[in-house]
C-alpha cells in the first residue's frame, strides 16, 4: 500500500499532516532573515594610483606589480583585475566573498598597500594611493537636461560638476556619486612662442 492510498483511506490523518507542515513552514518563514537589498554582488575595493608621465608598461611594472604582490592573498578575496593606461593611471579592483564586511576588507587592503608603498616610485608616493570600497550596482541615476534646449550638453555637464555633484556627495550614503561621460570642462590655449 502506498502513501496516497493511506491518506485517502484516512482523511483526518492527511489533514493533520497538512496542518503540521503549514505551521512548520510559517514558523520557519518568521525565523528567516529578511533584507531589503540582499548582497548579491561581491564587495569591491578599488585601488587607484597615478604615475605622471609613465607609459602603460612602466606603470604596470613599477606600480602594479608591487601593489598586486602585496594585495594578493587578502582575507576572503576571490579575485582581482587591474588596468594601466598610457596616461599614467593605475587601477586595481579586488573582489571579496559575498558576506565579507567591506569596511574590514578596505582596512586589510589599505594595510597591504602601505606595505607596498616603499617599493613604489617617489612621484607615486607623493601623489598618494586611493583605496576605496565601491558598489558595482547603481542605486539611482539622475538626468539633468535643459527642457528648452537653451543650454548644450557641455554647459549642463559643467554646471552639474560645479554645483550639483558636490551637493550630492554630502548626502549620507551617496559619497560615490559621479558623472557619466567627461565631467570636467577644459580649454586648450595655444600661446605664441615669440611673446
Amino acid at each position: 500500500m502506498n502513501i496516497s492510498h493511506y491518506c485517502i483511506d484516512r482523511p483526518i490523518f492527511a489533514s493533520v499532516i497538512s496542518i503540521v507542515i503549514t505551521l512548520g513552514g510559517t514558523l520557519a518563514m518568521l525565523g528567516l532573515p529578511v533584507a531589503q537589498y540582499p548582497d548579491i554582488t561581491p564587495p569591491q575595493i578599488t585601488i587607484a594610483a597615478t604615475y605622471p608621465g609613465a607609459t602603460g608598461d612602466v606603470v604596470a611594472n613599477n606600480v602594479g606589480a608591487p601593489i598586486e604582490q602585496q594585495v594578493n592573498g587578502a582575507d576572503n578575496m576571490i579575485y582581482m583585475n587591474s588596468s594601466s593606461s598610457s596616461t599614467g593611471n593605475y587601477t586595481l579592483n579586488a573582489y571579496f566573498k559575498i558576506g565579507t564586511n567591506p569596511e574590514l576588507a578596505q582596512v586589510d587592503v589599505q594595510n597591504r598597500v602601505n606595505l607596498a608603498l616603499p617599493q613604489l616610485p617617489q612621484s607615486v608616493q607623493a601623489q598618494g594611493i586611493q583605496v576605496q570600497k565601491k558598489s558595482s550596482a547603481f542605486m539611482m541615476v539622475i538626468t539633468i537636461y535643459s527642457p528648452t534646449d537653451r543650454y548644450d550638453s557641455t554647459y549642463i555637464a559643467n554646471y552639474t560638476n560645479i554645483y550639483v555633484l558636490d551637493a550630492l556627495k554630502r548626502i549620507p550614503g551617496a559619497n560615490q556619486s559621479s558623472i557619466f561621460g567627461n565631467p570636467d570642462y577644459a580649454m586648450r590655449i595655444w600661446l605664441k612662442p615669440d611673446r
